[in-house]
């Protein structure tokens, strides 16, 4: 700009984000930790040639939704970009000399050939695991230019212990307790790929003497973390509570940068994060959840999934009762039989919720069990396959102490699951506990008042309202017993 009065400083923050934009390697992987202000330091790399009018990057994100995402890589362009007189178009910016950023999608492993041809002088890739090593290693290919810019590589990434990154990486990483290195960080390494291995080495003349036909590349790993991300931390002082209240494994990989960790038992539950009462509040919010199955056990599979159904209430403070759990191995006439029953049990005050498969069988069968629960509260979802997102919700309420259950029998078995959660050899009543947080937390699931959950050590039965000199107490009482048959 030409008036100084309005003349913007931009710079990066003095640490890792300093150093991932003076590194001079090919290939530079920064972060390892969420908040690091990485997506803004990748967008930043981009403006070091944005005079030149040849100039071209293009930053990946696997999906067009991830890049248009609000808070995410379009909307912080728009923060950075117009500052320097760069206009854009649909996914891309022109800047005034003609350099361009283009931000672009690799959905697919296929969509790596629509690049076929592709001259890109900087490639970005914005979290890198979420990309397949084939992806990355094509689109090296494509790394190439006439801007008189040499080619090179820029990426960010939080960690993924199962990714082709966290090998790729492995150097800079502590492999016994999963923390980057403080000092490996930023340092360079050379390889080569050689018979589809990479080969190591501290200098690019050990590899040019041993493999005289290939030309080195350089990698190095820069790890950051909230704790570098000063601005960020100043406008967004609360992040770290998000951050802490995820479950143990996410806030080991995203707040500490722990790329070892994995989910095992007890990652996710345990017993002692769950008071038990002898009753639950008088006025909840109860659902039912049904996590269900259709097969007996039988002399090929002798140990087959559960049909299980969570009641699960909230109150006005929002603490959660498990106040149930209905749990057996039938076939689908059983199920069938079971679930109605329960229904009957819990009365209208309950709102049963079913998983509904998407094919038309699984329309057929909604339609059929709606039916037979005429009278009551029947919601349909979809069936959910990623039971352990699904069970991080309720995962970290639990461990707040928000989650209690009511004392019966099914207690140490409900339990003994959630412990073993996600290595036991069944998971239905997390399923079930799962989809009841989130249906609840969803949805304004708000039953009439006046009754009351009441459990012993070996029986659920729910507490019949008592309706004592009314004048219509006659018509009340035929009404509920219709109701509880």
């Amino acid at each position: 700009m030409t008036d100084a009065a309005e003349r913007v400083t931009i710079r990066p923050q003095p640490g890792p984000q300093e150093a991932f934009l003076a590194s001079s390697a090919d290939i530079v992987i920064y972060g390892g930790a969420a908040f690091g202000g990485k997506t803004f330091a990748l967008l930043l790399e981009t403006t070091r040639h944005s005079e030149n009018p040849q100039f071209g990057a293009v930053i990946f994100r696997r999906t067009t939704t991830q890049v248009a995402a609000e808070g995410g890589l379009w909307d912080t362009s728009e923060e950075l970009y117009p500052l320097l007189g760069a206009k854009p178009s649909s996914l891309s910016w022109a800047f005034p000399s003609g350099a361009k950023v283009t931000f672009a999608h690799l959905q697919h492993e296929k969509t790596k050939f629509e690049w076929q041809g592709g001259q890109i002088a900087m490639i970005g890739f914005d979290e890198l695991t979420h990309f397949t090593a084939g992806q990355f290693w094509y689109m090296l290919s494509r790394n190439r230019s006439n801007s008189g810019v040499a080619p090179y590589i820029r990426a960010t990434t939080n960690p993924d212990p199962d990714s082709f990154v966290a090998e790729l990486i492995a150097w800079w990483i502590d492999q016994e307790t999963g923390y980057a290195i403080p000092e490996r960080s930023g340092v360079i390494r050379w390889f080569v790929r050689y018979r589809n291995e990479l080969i190591w080495a501290d200098s690019p003349e050990e590899l040019r003497d041993q493999y005289p036909d290939l030309e080195p590349k350089s990698l190095t790993f820069i790890a950051s973390s909230y704790k570098d991300n000063k601005i960020g931390m100043a406008k967004d002082p609360k992040y770290m509570s998000n951050l802490d209240a995820l479950p143990l494994v996410e806030r080991e990989q995203l707040k500490n940068g722990n790329w070892k960790i994995r989910p095992a038992a007890g990652d996710y539950f345990k017993a002692e994060w769950f008071g038990v009462l002898e009753r639950a509040p008088e006025y909840c919010r109860w659902v039912r959840y049904w996590d269900r199955a259709a097969t007996e056990p039988n002399p090929q599979n002798p140990d087959p999934d559960y049909t299980a159904g969570v009641k699960l209430g909230k109150d006005s403070e929002g603490n959660y009762y498990v106040g149930h759990v209905a749990r057996d191995r039938k076939r689908p006439a059983g199920v069938m039989k079971l679930i109605k029953g329960t229904t009957r049990a819990d009365s209208v005050r309950c709102a049963a919720v079913l998983e509904q498969d998407p094919a038309q069988a699984g329309k057929v069968e909604a339609d059929m069990y709606i039916t037979q629960l005429a009278g009551f509260e029947v919601h349909t979802v979809p069936k959910r396959t990623d039971k352990e997102t699904a069970a991080r919700p309720v995962s970290s309420m639990a461990e707040a102490g928000r989650v209690f259950l009511i004392r019966g029998a099914w207690n140490k078995a409900f339990l003994d699951e959630l412990e073993n959660f996600p290595k036991g050899a069944h998971d239905d009543q997390v399923d079930a506990l799962s989809g009841a947080f989130n249906f609840l937390e969803s949805n304004n699931v708000q039953p009439p008042a006046g009754e009351t959950v009441e459990a012993d050590e070996n029986t659920y039965r729910p507490q019949r309202p008592t309706f004592v000199g009314t004048p219509d107490e006659l018509r009340i009482r035929r009404r509920w017993n219709r109701l509880y048959g």
